[in-house]
């Protein structure tokens, strides 16, 4: 029988005991939330949006901190992200917290590819992942968790409409991390153009499908203030380290000549709420949602693509060991065609290969008896050229001897008559 079988049927014959006494396993929540504050937690910030919005002033107010960081230019090629751990503590628990930011989002004139290295970051993560899941030997109880659990999405309180940008991101980046849309310096706009705006970004994201991060409303202890803080979406919230005295009280505000906004003051800007939900009521749903939801999604397409599926074409169950038999053999059999395929493309190369040598090698005889037969005929020229010009030299030695015997002869006669003349003149 099956392993799988085994557990199913396992699971189907669960019943209910009722107990006689105090047994203790009731300490296991206490247990667990001992061993969670021992171990400590992590949580990952994404913020994405333009230079200048004030990404990391929100960080520092979110978290009563200063955190170290750089401030950035408009004169970025492209987008990088910058990430910076932090260990925190507050009263006995820790916590390691990661904040992402996209440094020169939007600051080129095109804009098309921005959202990628965005997609790029939080896959990467994913892999990581994954592949710690997939070793022989984990450790995941000591792995720096990395994926990026909310994605804090600054719009630019323009009082209009969402850019063209900030749709195309969220749209790409829905389906992989929780995104909390927030109206950065809400203070730039007046209440009613901010009551009006809120409306806009709401009514754009719906019409364009964008999937935001809902709070939770399923638990008891938190539906009534997440049901009512999800109507007040997107948060216009405002960053400030800047202590002002106000009153008897010191409070982080901004001073402006018509006068003081307060940060905490919920009449001014959606801070407070954002606080709440992010960090003191939400913070293990955001965890738990990234690792249930959005690395679930990667994890079985993933998987899917590597080949690895849970039923068979009969929808039957199907266990991990046969599917990594299955695949085995299917990639043996591709092994196998592969090399096959290599085989018969080796031998057709060297038939072909053989042929052209054969055909050069023709070639080649041919050209050297056309050029050993015009030697031969250049070699028989050369002979009747040497030939003919020996008869011309033979012809001309014999045609000056004549005339050298001739000249002689000539010379003889000439003296006999001189002789001759000069005998009749002492006569």
């Amino acid at each position: 029988m099956a392993a799988t079988d085994i557990a199913r049927q396992v699971g189907e014959g669960c019943r209910t005991v009722p107990l006689a006494g105090h047994v203790g396993f009731d300490s296991l929540p206490d247990q667990l939330v001992n061993k969670s504050v021992s171990q400590g937690f992590c949580f990952n910030i994404l913020c994405v949006g333009e230079t200048g919005l004030g990404k990391s002033t929100l960080m520092d107010t979110l978290f009563n901190t200063k955190f170290e960081g750089e401030p950035a230019t408009h004169t970025q090629p492209g987008v990088q992200l910058r990430s910076n751990t932090y260990d925190l503590q507050e009263s006995n628990v820790g916590l390691k917290l990661t904040i992402v930011s996209t440094v020169g989002f939007g600051d080129q004139i095109n804009k098309e590819d921005s959202y990628k290295p965005i997609v790029e970051f939080i896959d990467a993560q994913f892999e990581a992942y994954l592949q710690e899941e997939l070793k022989i030997r984990r450790v995941l109880h000591t792995y720096h968790d990395s994926r990026i659990h909310a994605c804090l999405y600054f719009i630019a309180p323009t009082g209009h409409s969402l850019k063209s940008l900030d749709l195309v991101t969220m749209k790409k980046l829905d389906s992989k991390v929780n995104i909390i849309p927030i109206i950065a310096k809400s203070d730039a706009i007046s209440k009613s153009e901010l009551t009006k705006f809120k409306i806009k970004i709401t009514s754009e994201l719906v019409s364009n499908g964008v999937q935001i991060y809902q709070f939770p409303t399923d638990d008891e202890s938190v539906a009534e203030i997440n049901g009512t803080m999800n109507a007040h979406l997107p948060f216009a919230v405002i960053g400030s380290t800047e202590e002002l005295k106000i009153g008897n009280k010191m409070m982080k505000a901004r001073q402006y000549p018509w006068g003081t906004v307060q940060v905490e003051n919920e009449a001014h800007c959606d801070f407070v709420k954002l606080r709440e939900m992010l960090i003191r009521v939400n913070m293990e749903d955001l965890r738990e949602q990234t690792h249930s939801r959005h690395y679930e999604l990667y994890r079985r397409c993933k998987l899917e693509e590597m080949g690895f599926k849970d039923t068979d074409p009969d929808s039957k169950p199907f266990s991990l060991q046969e599917t990594y038999e299955a695949k085995r053999n299917e990639f043996l059999g591709e092994l196998q065609k592969k090399e096959e395929e290599m085989r018969q493309m080796f031998v057709q190369r060297v038939k072909e290969k053989e042929a052209e040598l054969k055909e050069a090698e023709k070639e080649l005889h041919e050209k050297f008896d056309r050029l050993k037969k015009l030697h031969q005929d250049e070699k028989k020229k050369l002979e009747d050229k040497k030939k003919s010009l020996d008869d011309e030299v033979n012809a001309f030695k014999q045609r000056k001897t004549a005339a050298e015997l001739l000249q002689s002869q000539g010379s003889q006669a000439g003296g006999s008559q001189t002789l001759k003349r000069d005998k009749e003149k002492k006569n």
